[in-house]
């Protein structure tokens, strides 16, 4: 059985699709399933054959594009890694530290050596409490490790002054994903939570408890969580940006919760501020209560658990697999994923733009750059085209939206000002220390920031992560180099395969600024209204509407989309591929009809976007991905917006009675 596939063929031109001094690279696409009718399931019908055919790997939890591309992005990223790390180089320099980084968490042998003997000192410490004020110093002083537990700040743009950072608070202290863990009682949800009881009680037993007293513990850093997780507002609540802006005085706080003691935390961490964004206030109210009302013995078992948690994937290898085996609950992996990837990845996370700039030497030309900002300037003005043609929105509102779309800052490929290291120390055979010099290094990085004006050439991803982002507080769109690659972008073919891979992306995110949140923020970047309110009132029924036709998609047996909680990512999908048609149609070849490879432009663009969302994913991880992730499975991201594209119906001829077709009138358009 033949899998979907590019095939490169021989360089060649291709017609009016290409300019007279440039050619490109053909590529066929194959492995179509003719059995399924583009109309009834497109992305059955372009990657059925594939997906029936291909393996998921044991240590995955998926397979194919989109976030699951990080997969051989790791290998390729362990590959650079293992090579930079046989050589020499100079103390202090960025391959240096990569190289001594990876060396360091390979030597398993040292590692394991250690067992637990790295978070001892912690451990010490958390014995060493006795009343409230001491938990809440030992949190602070572990904060500053990135050490997590019943706090959560950072510093970043002030949604109403975008120009300036602040201290941002938001609610935490559970081990599981999410609050709705805590309360479901079907079958797999109360495996799950057994599974997390099981982990917590392995760690307490490789800290020398017995089998006994460790799973009575771990019932009781449940209890714990659960309690907080009574007051953690939902994923869907979290959608609402002026319900989790909540800016108080810290002598307000102070004076609201004595027994967090804001101002000594904020002392401890050595942050200096007068005010602070809490997001979900009635989770801090929870907190200042429970802080006396539970036993404080019973607060250092909690520190304990979450200290283990934290530090488990940097310990001996017993400390690792019993992570593991919670997590497969999660993710559907069969087995762990091979180290050097798991160490790439971790580098990646805590020294990602030393490692980028290695990367992007090797794998990022310029020529794909200059492409690549030829497609977003395309999509830009084929968006200001669609707002002017808007029949919903008056001349004033879309006035303001044109201003706030031209207004975009776009960042592609890597950083112009890279982000510096020298302050982080990284030792050879010093794994665990290497993990805390850098972790400590990053809380020291963002709490600079504190009170600072906003610098905007900043970015939140590294540049060999295959993502994109939209950011509200910039009004950015960001691209890294990880996801300039096939099949969402080729800077060798032709605009139709580019318009419907990267194309759909940057529509995308161009539309997440026009989004249910995006939508509440001005072009330079603060939540502010600029709608009149008729207008508004028409942008929430076509955000509506998407919601409730998402809802009607079955993922799993009777599971469905959360329409309410990924309607943000599902209006940017079905707007992204309305705005990337447009574009592609004021190219050469989106006003030709000469075909490649039996396809018309037209239907190769659209055979590209069902390509770039081909993905295989274990059960396991699908439902984990239900309940917790903002975007719709993959099958639903070409599925979805193209039933409400009138194009693909003329491209594929699909016609009343296909499974997708949609009347005329049922079909959104929000932007």
């Amino acid at each position: 059985m033949k899998n979907i596939a590019l095939t490169l063929i021989a360089l060649a031109t291709l017609g009016a699709c290409a300019t007279p001094e440039e050619q490109k690279e053909v590529v066929l696409i194959e492995g179509i399933d003719n059995a399924i009718k583009p109309g009834d399931n497109f992305f059955r019908h372009v990657n059925g054959i594939w997906y029936d055919s291909i393996q998921i790997p044991p240590s995955q939890s998926g397979v194919g594009a989109y976030r699951f591309m990080n997969f051989p992005q790791r290998i390729r990223l362990m590959n650079l890694l293992d090579s930079v790390s046989k050589q020499e180089h100079p103390m202090g320099s960025m391959e240096q530290k990569v190289g001594d980084f990876f060396a360091s968490g390979m030597d398993t042998a040292t590692i394991n050596s250690r067992g637990y003997e790295p978070v001892k000192p912690v451990l010490e410490r958390i014995d060493a409490i006795t009343d409230v004020p001491s938990v809440m110093q030992l949190v602070a002083e572990e904060f500053k490790a990135y050490n997590s537990s019943i706090m959560s700040m950072y510093v970043g743009p002030d949604d109403k002054n975008s120009t300036m950072n602040i201290a941002h608070a938001t609610q935490t202290g559970l081990g599981m994903p999410d609050r709705d863990y805590y309360f479901k009682s079907d079958p797999t949800a109360q495996g799950i939570q057994e599974a997390y009881k099981n982990y917590l009680a392995t760690l307490f037993e490789l800290t020398g408890a017995d089998a006994e007293a460790a799973a009575a513990q771990a019932e009781l850093v449940y209890a714990i969580e659960k309690q907080m997780a009574e007051v953690h507002r939902t994923r869907v609540e979290r959608r609402d940006v002026e319900a989790n802006y909540n800016k108080f005085a810290v002598a307000d706080l102070e004076a609201k919760h004595p027994n967090i003691g804001w101002e000594a935390f904020l002392t401890n961490l050595g942050a200096k501020t007068d005010s602070i964004d809490v997001g979900q206030p009635d989770y801090y109210d929870a907190l200042n209560t429970l802080l006396t009302a539970i036993p404080v013995d019973q607060w250092k078992v909690y520190l304990k658990a979450h200290t283990l948690s934290n530090y488990a994937s940097y310990l001996s290898t017993p400390f690792t697999d019993a992570q593991f085996a919670y997590s497969k609950l999660l993710s559907g992996q069969a087995e762990q994923q091979e180290r050097g990837e798991q160490i790439a990845s971790q580098i990646d996370g805590m020294l990602g733009e030393a490692l980028g700039q290695i990367y992007v030497k090797k794998y990022f030309p310029e020529e794909a750059k200059t492409r690549m900002l030829e497609l977003v300037n395309n999509t830009q003005k084929a968006y200001a085209k669609r707002i002017d043609n808007l029949e919903w929105m008056n001349d004033t509102t879309k006035m303001k939206a044109k201003e706030k779309l031209f207004a975009i800052t776009k960042k592609i490929g890597y950083p112009d000002k890279w982000r510096d290291y020298s302050g982080v120390d990284i030792q050879p055979g010093k794994y665990f220390e290497n993990v805390a010099a850098a972790t400590k290094a990053a809380f020291q990085y963002n709490l600079n920031k504190l009170g600072k004006p906003v610098d905007r050439s900043e970015w939140y991803t590294t540049p060999s992560t295959v993502t994109a982002y939209y950011n509200p507080s910039a009004n950015e769109i960001v691209f890294p180099a990880g996801i300039l690659q096939p099949p969402y972008f080729d800077y060798k073919a032709d605009d139709a395969l580019n318009y419907g891979g990267i194309g759909m992306v940057i529509g995308h995110e161009l539309s997440h600024a026009f989004d249910d949140q995006g939508a509440q923020f001005d072009k330079d970047g603060n939540v502010k209204n600029w709608w009149t309110e008729e207008d508004y009132e028409q942008f929430k029924q076509r955000t509506g509407a998407v919601a409730d036709l998402y809802s009607t998609f079955t993922v799993l047996d009777t599971l469905h989309i959360n329409g309410a909680m990924t309607v943000g990512e599902n209006t940017a999908d079905v707007s992204g591929v309305a705005a990337a048609y447009d574009a592609f149609k004021m190219t050469a070849q989106g006003q030709d009809t000469t075909k490649i490879g039996g396809f018309t432009p037209d239907q190769r663009f659209f055979l590209s976007i069902a390509r770039i969302w081909r993905v295989k994913m274990k059960e396991e991880y699908l439902r984990y991905w239900i309940q917790n992730d903002p975007h719709s499975p993959p099958i639903w991201r070409v599925n979805g917006p193209l039933m409400n594209t009138p194009a693909f119906y003329s491209a594929f001829d699909v016609k009343e009675g296909d499974a997708m077709y949609l009347p005329e009138e049922d079909r959104i358009v929000v932007w």
